[in-house]
């Protein structure tokens, strides 16, 4: 973990606008009935520096989830092809079946208005990646795509459905690269809602050796966005780093000001 330090005035001060935007309530969602759901399988193109098929591995493939399952939300998400695009379009009679009495949360990448439309009956939200710059785009994913083609898909989304944008933090190799880009940007856009994510160096990956960025820098992005983004509501999501390292990430993001943490460490919940 690193021995950064925290940022006491950034912290201060992002704890002054949440205190003036918001009532005095932390919410710790815990989300055990939610199932992930790759309609790809193990499949991706990218091979993304990241996760390198990782993640899709520990999902349950589209055609091995039984209607009957008691999940009551549904993550659908999968590979991507070369273009940063989830393939939905083949499945959806499929995930149609899966609909009934469950939410469902989508993850699809680089999408175009065509499918928006084809999508949008099994849809309650959008979880979108954005990132901040060419550089970790073409690094990570391999993609030639630079902030404002994340934000012009972003903004087509958010004219037909629900979308929450994501941010992972130190997603090129640990360090910090369009993140603040990313933040002034959606503050710009008013959007309600944020979720940070942190890069975990996964075994098997590109970045199996990295280190994640250091805790202070993390924390003071949070702070920074509190300030920027008064209103929205902000998540640190389920990626992250455990341990040491997040038990000193979850305590502070309460003090920074964040709205809701996904599986909370024990700190973070005694801090609160």
């Amino acid at each position: 973990m690193s021995d950064a330090p925290v940022p006491q005035p950034a912290l201060r001060a992002a704890w002054q606008v949440r205190s003036r935007h918001h009532p005095p309530t932390i919410r710790f969602d815990r989300p055990l009935d939610t199932l992930p759901v790759s309609l790809t399988g193990p499949v991706c193109a990218l091979q993304c520096a990241h996760c390198g098929g990782h993640y899709l591995a520990h999902m349950r493939p589209l055609a091995e989830v039984d209607p009957a399952t008691p999940a009551t939300s549904l993550l659908i998400s999968g590979g991507c092809d070369r273009q940063g695009r989830v393939p939905v379009d083949g499945h959806l009679a499929q995930v149609a079946a899966l609909r009934p009495g469950r939410r469902l949360n989508w993850h699809v990448g680089m999408i175009d208005d065509a499918t928006i439309h084809a999508i949008r009956p099994y849809v309650d939200l959008v979880s979108f990646d954005v990132v901040g710059d060419r550089e970790t785009a073409r690094e990570v994913y391999g993609l030639d795509l630079d902030l404002p083609d994340y934000l012009a898909t972003y903004d087509l989304l958010a004219e037909h459905l629900p979308v929450v944008p994501h941010l992972t933090v130190g997603l090129r190799a640990g360090r910090l690269s369009g993140e603040r880009r990313a933040v002034e940007a959606l503050a710009a856009r008013d959007v309600a809602s944020l979720v940070f994510l942190v890069l975990i160096p996964t075994e098997g990956t590109r970045y199996a050796a990295c280190e994640p960025p250091e805790v202070g820098e993390v924390v003071a992005l949070l702070a920074e966005a509190r300030v920027a983004m008064p209103r929205a509501r902000l998540y640190l999501g389920c990626m992250r780093p455990r341990g040491a390292y997040r038990d000193a990430l979850d305590e502070a993001a309460v003090h920074a000001g964040l709205n809701v943490i996904v599986n909370p460490a024990r700190t973070a919940v005694e801090a609160a």
